[in-house]
């Protein structure tokens, strides 16, 4: 029997390090993924095609995020029960949590289907682009559901403490979807051209394939949490354990949603001082993705790590785990950033003509922002902590105040006295915000004492059991 990989013995730092580091190349796998899809439908179906995907992966974004709560809450809640030895009620987790997951994309897939037109309309697609937009967007609702229940177990399996095997099926997903990409849009042999179409179907495919072989791997290796004979009974809808996956997981989605919103506002800025500004903007967005992700990796490795060792009450443990991993993100995304300090030129470059003023703005720009993203690096990270408890609603009210009432704000205050300059300097005023309140959380607020259940429904029901 596989069992699950038990994250509350051993040197934590290496640990830590071993189990961040797929989580990362995971996420750059991702973004692989996007910039490719992004090349076939921009480069060879044109403006209005590229137009569509962009707004209907925007309703997919917002989706999925929603998606990324209840995963992250229900990770958490099976690293607690193992840490505590508690299998039984992690497989309790894993039960409802998949049924959940799948009710939920279901239920979004047939309002999707419905809505699509008028929710595209009410974002003012482009009439162009709205057929385009309709037909892709339909295929990625079918999709839907292979999505959300590969996240669901790829969470859950990092809740276990393995972050190698939704890295492998990642990888066949990913490739996949990369493969089929241009056969789908251009036909090949008896395969039909299906055109921007085709882009979403092989994401469909690619998915559903990499959700059936993993589940598959996951019993014939007979995993720990895998359910078996009368264990198949808790497939059946926990209303204590549901309430937890919507009352924890809710905040941590719309950490994602705020987030994503403050660079629509900060947007609406830029597009005030024209195209130049607006270009440079965009390659830097695209620079930072990448910079960031090292600090999103690992706060939601010590999410994992954190929650088994608070279900098995090692706090000191806790401790260590966050002084790892914030270490682990100066070094990381610090030595990024110094990177693309000394090869600004070289890296925005990459999606700026040479010798254009937007490549000089986007330039003297990084300069200003980069620095920012080890402040906010290192306040994902202290969030990924406390998280571990259950308490998610303060770190969304610190990301609230720090990027939506004082990242826009201060750049529209000083925008008259510094021009594109105020827009800038937000960046890194907003971020170390965050990081100072985040640290205030950490070490005087009560995270300590939150639970992602209420104790009375957290006992209800358990059969305890040891881990095997």
């Amino acid at each position: 029997m596989q069992s699950s990989r038990s994250l509350t013995e051993g040197a934590i730092a290496p640990r830590l390090f071993q189990f961040a580091l797929p989580i990362l190349l995971g996420n750059v796998l991702q973004s692989l993924n996007g910039s490719v899809n992004s090349f076939w439908v921009g480069k060879f179906l044109g403006e209005a095609a590229l137009t569509a995907t962009s707004n209907s992966n925007t309703v997919l974004f917002l989706l999925l995020s929603a998606v990324f709560g209840a995963s992250m809450a229900a990770t958490i809640l099976v690293g607690q029960y193992l840490g505590a030895q508690r299998l039984y009620d992690a497989k309790r987790v894993v039960g409802t949590s998949a049924t959940f997951s799948l009710v939920v994309s279901l239920l979004m897939t047939v309002l999707g289907l419905i809505f699509c037109r008028p929710l595209l309309t009410a974002m003012s697609t482009p009439a162009e682009a709205l057929p385009l937009a309709i037909s892709y967007m339909r295929m990625l609702f079918l999709a839907l559901p292979f999505l959300c229940l590969v996240t669901f177990v790829m969470s859950v399996l990092r809740g276990a403490g393995d972050a190698k095997t939704p890295l492998y099926f990642m990888l066949l997903s990913v490739g996949l979807d990369i493969v089929l990409n241009p056969i789908l849009i251009f036909g090949f042999g008896p395969i039909p051209k299906f055109g921007i179409m085709g882009s979403s179907m092989a994401t469909l495919v690619a998915q559903a394939v990499g959700l059936v072989a993993l589940v598959a791997y996951l019993y014939r290796r007979n995993h720990t949490l895998c359910l078996h004979g009368d264990e198949i009974k808790l497939l059946r809808m926990d209303l204590t354990i549901v309430g937890a996956l919507i009352a924890k997981g809710v905040p941590m989605g719309l950490q994602l949603i705020v987030m994503s919103s403050s660079i629509v506002l900060i947007m609406t800025l830029v597009n005030r001082f024209g195209i130049e500004t607006a270009a440079a903007f965009g390659a830097g967005f695209q620079v930072w993705n990448y910079v960031q992700m090292p600090a999103f990796a690992i706060g939601m490795a010590v999410s994992s790590m954190a929650a088994q060792n608070v279900g098995a009450q090692m706090w000191d443990r806790v401790a260590s785990v966050a002084r790892a991993g914030l270490l682990f993100n100066l070094v990381l995304t610090g030595s990024l950033v110094v990177i693309i300090q000394i090869f600004a030129h070289f890296f925005l470059g990459l999606f700026l003509p040479e010798g254009s003023r937007a490549l000089d703005i986007a330039v003297h720009m990084n300069h200003i922002v980069a620095w920012s993203f080890v402040f906010f690096g290192l306040a994902i990270v202290v969030f990924g902590v406390v998280r571990a408890t259950g308490a998610v609603v303060m770190p969304l009210v610190i990301l609230v105040l720090s990027l939506l009432l004082v990242r826009f704000p201060f750049a529209e205050l000083f925008l008259d006295r510094l021009g594109a300059d105020a827009i800038w300097w937000s960046f890194p005023v907003s971020s170390l915000v965050a990081l100072i309140l985040a640290a205030l959380y950490y070490k005087y607020g009560n995270w300590r004492q939150a639970r992602m259940m209420a104790p009375d429904a957290a006992k209800a029901a358990i059969t305890p059991a040891p881990l095997e």
